[in-house]
C-alpha cells in the first residue's frame, strides 16, 4: 500500500509533554475564572492582545519551536496539550494563533535567515501580530484562483494591488502573510503565485472589519491599492507559493482547533447534565456518540501531531481530519438541542442557553475557515485517484 493512504499509527503524548497540562489549566482557570460561558464561548475567535503577550512572558507560546529562535525547544506534542488546554478553557488567543500555529513555522521552513532574524522573536513574543492573506472575494477557498497581485517595480520592491477577505483579526495584526500572483496569469492557476510579508501600516492599505451574524467583528477585507513592497517581502522562491501554502495549511487543518470549536459549550451542557438525576437512555446514547466520535478524532490529531514531528507531510490526513472535525463541530449545537429537549424537567441555565445560541449561530462558519468543506473533499479525491 502506498504510505501516504496507510492508517495513521496509533500515537500517544509523551509524559513529559502531558505534564505541561496541569500548570496551564491551573494558569487559565485563575485567569479566565471571572468571565461568563457565552464569552467563554467566543474564545477561539476573540483577539486579547494582552492575553497573548501574559502567555509569551510564560514561555507558552513556540513551544515546538527551536531555542535558537525564541521557542521552548519542545516537541508538536506540547503545543498539542497547549492547544487543548486553550480551547477547553474558551481562552481569548486569537491574537496569536496565526503567529505560533503556522507562521512561524512557515517563515523557519522557507524565509531567509535574515526574515527569520527580523520576524521570529517578535512572533513569539507578540510585539508583532501576523494575519493570513488568503482567501479573495470571487476565489474563496480555490487559493490558485488568487488574483491579488504583485509586480516587480524594477528597484528590487513589489507593487501590490487588490483584495482579501475574509483575514482573521486583521484589524489587530501588524503584518500579513499573503498568497498573490507574482508572475502568469490566473489561468496558470497553480503557477506564479509567491508569498509576501505585508506591513499593514504601509500606504495604501485598507482594512475593513465584517460583522456576522453573531454581531462579532472577528473577519475583515483588506484592499492593496499600489502598496509598495520592500525586496525582503517575498517569502521562499518565487513562484513557490502554492506548495509552501500546501504545508501551511497542514499546520491549520491538523490541530485541535478543527474539533473543539464548541468544547465551552460541551463543557458547560455536562456541567448541567451532572445534576440531571436520570437523564434517561436517550441522553446517554446521545453522549456517548459525541464521546465516542470526539474521542476518534483526538486520535488522529495526535497521530497527525506524531507524523509532523517526524518532519513528515500530511497535507492529505490534515484535509481529511478537518472535515470530520468541522462536521462534528457544526453537529454540536443540535445534538445538544436534542438533549435539552429530552430532560424538560430540568430546563437549563440562562448563561447555558445563550451560549447553545451563539453557538448554533457562528457553527456555519466552522467549514468554511482554513478551507471549505469542497475544497477539502476536492483535494482528497485527488490524493485518492478518484479525479
Amino acid at each position: 500500500m502506498n504510505s501516504t493512504f496507510a492508517p495513521l499509527p496509533l500515537a500517544a503524548i509523551p509524559a513529559e509533554e502531558e505534564a505541561l497540562r496541569a500548570p496551564i489549566r491551573e494558569f487559565l482557570q485563575d485567569t479566565l475564572r471571572d468571565i461568563p460561558m457565552d464569552r467563554l464561548a467566543r474564545g477561539i475567535s476573540e483577539a486579547d492582545c494582552a492575553f497573548s503577550r501574559k502567555l509569551a512572558e510564560k514561555g507558552l507560546i513556540g513551544l515546538a519551536l527551536p531555542k535558537a529562535v525564541g521557542g521552548a525547544g519542545r516537541t508538536c506534542f506540547a503545543r498539542f496539550v497547549l492547544v487543548e488546554e486553550l480551547l477547553v478553557a474558551g481562552a481569548p488567543a486569537s491574537a496569536h494563533w496565526a503567529n505560533d500555529r503556522q507562521t512561524a513555522p512557515l517563515l523557519l521552513r522557507f524565509a531567509s535567515p535574515e526574515q527569520q532574524a527580523k520576524y521570529v522573536p517578535r512572533l513569539l513574543s507578540c510585539d508583532a501580530l501576523f494575519c493570513i492573506g488568503m482567501s479573495e472575494p470571487d476565489t474563496g477557498s480555490d487559493l490558485a484562483g488568487v488574483r491579488c497581485r504583485a509586480v516587480p517595480t524594477g528597484d528590487g520592491r513589489w507593487r501590490l494591488n487588490g483584495r482579501k477577505i475574509w483575514t482573521s483579526n486583521a484589524h489587530h495584526a501588524h503584518y500579513m502573510c499573503a498568497l498573490v500572483r507574482t508572475s502568469g496569469t490566473t489561468e496558470d492557476r497553480h503557477k506564479g503565485l509567491s508569498q509576501v510579508i505585508v506591513d499593514l501600516s504601509l500606504p495604501g492599505v485598507s482594512i475593513r472589519p465584517i460583522k456576522d451574524l453573531a454581531d462579532d467583528t472577528h473577519f475583515c477585507e483588506v484592499l492593496f491599492e499600489d502598496v509598495l513592497l520592500p525586496e525582503d517581502a517575498l517569502i521562499g522562491e518565487e513562484g513557490s507559493g502554492f506548495l509552501q501554502v500546501g504545508s501551511e495549511l497542514s499546520y491549520e487543518r491538523s490541530g485541535p482547533d478543527r474539533i473543539y470549536s464548541a468544547m465551552v459549550l460541551i463543557e458547560g451542557w455536562l456541567r448541567e447534565l451532572r445534576e440531571v438525576p436520570n437523564p434517561g437512555p436517550a441522553v446517554t446514547s446521545l453522549l456517548g456518540r459525541m464521546a465516542g466520535r470526539l474521542a476518534v478524532l483526538r486520535a488522529m490529531s495526535i497521530a497527525l501531531a506524531a507524523k509532523l514531528e517526524m518532519g513528515e507531510q500530511v497535507d492529505l490526513q490534515a484535509s481529511l481530519l478537518k472535515d470530520l472535525g468541522t462536521e462534528f463541530e457544526q453537529a454540536v449545537p443540535g445534538w445538544i438541542s436534542e438533549a435539552l429537549e429530552l430532560t424538560p424537567d430540568h430546563p437549563p441555565s440562562a448563561v447555558l442557553r445563550q451560549t447553545l445560541a451563539y453557538i448554533t449561530q457562528i457553527c456555519p462558519s466552522f467549514s468554511l475557515r482554513g478551507g471549505t468543506r469542497q475544497i477539502l473533499r476536492s483535494i482528497i479525491a485527488r490524493g485518492l485517484g478518484l479525479r
